[in-house]
């Protein structure tokens, strides 16, 4: 058990919850209690623009009717921009990040062609001085002091070692934004570092987000969680399961918290929702116990 064990579950509130995002809730909720640790509920709501009316509150609901009752009322992240901004002024300060002049076209006409998924390369146009260009965005920059590159590298408790070249596989990335919100990455690290969490446990999605997060941490002088990237789920055309390609709302409950465990590789136990549960904690104690630092 480690009494120090901080855990969170970060929904934006964009739709409902579906079945994908109930496994890595669920995940999060059974790494926590397995450990005997808290678990937190943070509303990522920056993006304002897609935030939906009544989304946050549908969402709570959901993971009540399935069970999962966070330790403490939510955190929103609507209303911490004076943190966000703080830890801007430090990088500032330092040196480390820098005012950015590029649009999509200019970025992309720069790049040539790329793959519609793939990740949209900076190639470091601003990085030293806008030239004229009146500033839009904030990037960080991604190159060491003697323009080096930074590998970054980690150990996933479900995938096991990673690595990514940040220099080369990402770049300069933004941390605000040029319509003035904040950008997913800095608001990310510096809340997991203000509430003290010890342990991300989130959709493999965002498994390639953690060295950019990670480089942030290291930059701010911020601890490291320890992550583990639970499996996806995706659709008959092969997409990953989302709000944006209308994925069903769950409907809470022990037939949808089931169907997660399945997922998670664990097979239900029979009866009522709090049994289930208490199994499943069981289970995921003996499976995924961490006994890293």
């Amino acid at each position: 058990m480690r009494a120090d064990y901080l855990g969170r579950f970060a929904p934006s509130p964009t739709g409902p919850l579906h079945a994908g995002s109930l496994v890595a809730a669920l995940a999060s909720w059974l790494d926590a209690r397995a450990h005997g640790g808290r678990w937190l509920v943070r509303i990522e709501d920056v993006d304002k623009p897609r935030c939906v009316a009544g989304a946050e509150s549908v969402i709570l609901d959901q993971l009540a009717g399935c069970g999962l009752l966070p330790d403490a009322p939510p955190l929103r992240q609507s209303e911490r921009s004076a943190f966000y901004a703080a830890a801007l002024h430090r990088l500032e300060a330092s040196g480390r990040s820098y005012a950015c002049g590029c649009t999509r076209r200019e970025i992309d006409e720069a790049l040539g062609h790329h793959e519609r998924h793939g990740e949209r390369v900076y190639p470091g146009t601003c990085r030293n001085g806008l030239h004229g260009k009146p500033a839009r965005a904030i990037r960080v920059r991604t190159l060491h002091e003697d323009g080096s590159d930074i590998p970054i590298g980690w150990h996933d408790r479900r995938l096991g070692p990673q690595s990514q070249n940040l220099t080369r596989q990402v770049g300069d990335f933004v941390l605000h934004r040029a319509d003035g919100l904040w950008a997913y990455q800095l608001a990310v690290v510096v809340d997991d570092a203000l509430q003290r969490v010890t342990h991300v446990v989130r959709g493999e999605d965002l498994a390639d987000n953690t060295p950019r997060q990670m480089h942030l941490q290291q930059l701010l002088g911020y601890p490291t969680p320890r992550y583990l990237h639970t499996p996806l789920l995706f659709d008959r055309d092969g997409e990953k399961l989302s709000k944006g390609h209308g994925a069903v709302a769950i409907e809470p409950g022990v037939a949808a918290v089931g169907a997660a465990l399945r997922v998670l590789g664990i097979e239900p136990a029979g009866g009522p929702l709090g049994p289930v549960l208490a199994a499943a904690v069981e289970h995921w104690r003996l499976r995924w116990q961490d006994t890293g630092p």
